[in-house]
């Protein structure tokens, strides 16, 4: 599967509001510089399992499951308030667009015009530019179902935001399940053809968020080839195998066990996974991560064609989040579920433009489960 389209009838989904409490909690967070109230949602199913969501970037801001004792821990790496996301942060737990990860050279060209973006990582534009998805505050409401509990956030980006055209109407839902998965469901239409690239930049630490590095996480995941880039992170165009390098993770194997290896700076993962057809149905898992002390394991399921593994290279000790802990390197890994980088300007990638009177779906599910010692 490449972009899922389908024929655009009617408008955005509308939500199902519930009062059962003991569901879904929805209480203040504070306000924005601008005096913008923020909520958070807070989800819970039958086993236990909590997720928060703010309004604030469409944000995870944290998922309490528990360890194969039952003991519950925060996998989320983030903030305790709303001013540590109001500050400048690594894009914690938020909804990134118009278009995630790179685009080069910050431009990019479409029927016949050239649009200039915000050079916000070097020469490129990265994550929406300056202000993107997740530095807005979105409109929530909340859903109720049987078996499920959610909340769907919409907003609209004007033609023009951050150099995009077209104006967007966008949709995403979280949906805390009874089998502890959280099914993230984006959605939006456009009045102007434009590129269109949504995921979520959560953090992870399946040992808990502040309980120490990543390195000894063991990690599956289902591509033998990634987009091959230059030394700025632009792909070139074209798929490299993975085989025989130390980005091979078909089989498990620790994240930390040949990390070193990586030529980059600062050294660590940060590379687009090409996934296999096999994962794209949502019957097979595009990732599998386990702790091996607390024996949680999460499972990623995606409908995208690409999934970006990056190990938080760029933490350094000058964040301080949940709890006080300080965020130093490989405190966290992200797998980010998308079209390949600088798609917009690489033909021979799968599409990313949306296009009036089509509908662009996706979805990525995280579910968590737990194995014995």
């Amino acid at each position: 599967m490449i972009l899922r389209f389908i024929c655009l009838a009617g408008v955005l989904m509308t939500s199902t509001f519930s009062s059962a409490a003991d569901d879904v909690i929805r209480t203040p967070f504070g306000k924005t510089k601008e005096g913008e109230a923020v909520d958070i949602f807070t989800l819970q199913n039958s086993k236990g399992m909590k997720v928060r969501l703010i309004t604030f970037g469409a944000t995870i801001q944290s998922i309490e499951v528990p360890d194969n004792k039952g003991k519950m821990a925060d996998v989320i790496v983030g903030f305790d308030t709303l001013e540590g996301f109001l500050t400048e942060h690594p894009y914690f737990g938020g909804t990134i667009g118009r278009v995630c990860n790179r685009i080069g050279n910050a431009k990019f060209s479409l029927d016949g015009k050239e649009y200039s973006l915000a050079a916000n990582n070097g020469p490129h534009s990265l994550h929406g530019g300056k202000k993107g998805f997740d530095r807005k505050n979105w409109i929530a409401e909340s859903i109720i179902t049987t078996n499920d509990r959610g909340v769907r956030f919409t907003r609209t980006s004007a033609d023009g935001e951050e150099g995009y055209p077209g104006n967007v109407r966008l949709g995403v839902t979280f949906t805390l399940t009874n089998d502890n998965a959280l099914r993230i469901e984006y959605d939006a239409i456009t009045d102007k053809s434009t590129p269109i690239n949504l995921t979520n930049h959560a953090y992870f630490n399946l040992a808990g968020s502040g309980n120490g590095t990543i390195l000894d996480h063991q990690i599956m995941i289902n591509a033998t080839q990634q987009t091959a880039t230059d030394e700025t992170l632009i792909p070139t165009g074209k798929l490299a195998p993975v085989a025989g390098t130390p980005i091979d993770f078909t089989k498990y194997g620790k994240i930390g066990a040949r990390i070193k290896e990586i030529k980059a700076t600062p050294v660590g993962y940060d590379h687009n996974y090409v996934l296999e057809a096999s994962s794209k149905d949502l019957k097979a898992p595009a990732a599998v991560v386990r702790e091996p002390n607390s024996g949680r394991v999460m499972e990623v399921y995606t409908t995208e064609p690409g999934l970006q593994f990056y190990t938080g290279n760029f933490l350094d000790g000058t964040i301080k989040g949940k709890k006080g802990a300080t965020y130093n390197q490989y405190n966290g890994f992200c797998l980010e579920s998308q079209h390949y980088p600088d798609s917009v300007n690489k033909k021979e990638f799968p599409s990313t433009i949306l296009k009036p009177g089509e509908k662009f779906s996706s979805t990525t599910t995280y579910k968590f489960l737990t194995v014995a010692e």
